[in-house]
């Protein structure tokens, strides 16, 4: 007779991904995994796999731990600017958000292991489109309330306010002002009046 689990899957699945957004893929052991998660090793390898598919397990609850977090945002009833704004506002928030290590798991993720592992690589190309497709989607719905002119191409311009938030992700991990930072963000709102 299997023996029941003793924790639970997705809270330790969560302990899982902080470690690796806080000290990366490469610089977290298994023995950091059992400490951190609070499981044995065994229960690891037996519930996740190994170290590798654990990671992307942790990669793929992380984009939905963020985009749960961020579509909370963009519920209410705003005008498009503010929206995006509320998209940079979120990164920027996360600076000062002593629950989550800073930057963005992604990024992270991105610049560590795309250039070593060609799946990984796609699954972060496909998190960044996402993102795009976000911001298409959020100027489309401008464009047509008339929050957003017209004369925009929203598919570049999706591609330049992710290019700008990816950046943010990168200088929120660092002691760049904060005043700085907010700027970046009026300045690139400014490009859609």
């Amino acid at each position: 007779m299997a023996r029941s689990k003793e924790f639970d899957e997705k809270q330790t699945l969560k302990k899982a991904m902080e470690l690796f957004w806080k000290q990366g893929y490469e610089k977290t052991s298994m023995q950091d995994l059992v400490d951190h998660m609070g499981i044995h090793r065994r229960s690891i390898y037996d519930t996740f796999g190994d170290k590798r598919t654990l990671f992307l397990s942790a990669l793929t609850y992380y984009e939905e731990f963020i985009t749960n977090k961020l579509m909370s945002r963009l519920e209410r009833d705003l005008p498009t600017k503010q929206k995006i704004q509320e998209v940079f506002m979120f990164v920027i928030n996360s600076k000062v958000d002593s629950d989550y290590p800073k930057g963005c798991l992604t990024v992270n993720t991105a610049v560590e292991l795309s250039l070593l592992d060609e799946e990984i690589a796609q699954i972060i190309s496909d998190m960044f489109t996402r993102t795009e497709n976000l911001f298409y989607n959020l100027l489309i719905q401008g464009q047509n309330k008339g929050d957003i002119s017209n004369e925009h191409n929203p598919e570049l311009l999706s591609l330049y306010l992710n290019n700008t938030l990816v950046g943010l992700r990168v200088l929120v991990k660092t002691n760049y002002n904060s005043n700085n930072i907010e700027n970046i963000v009026d300045l690139t709102l400014s490009v859609l009046d």
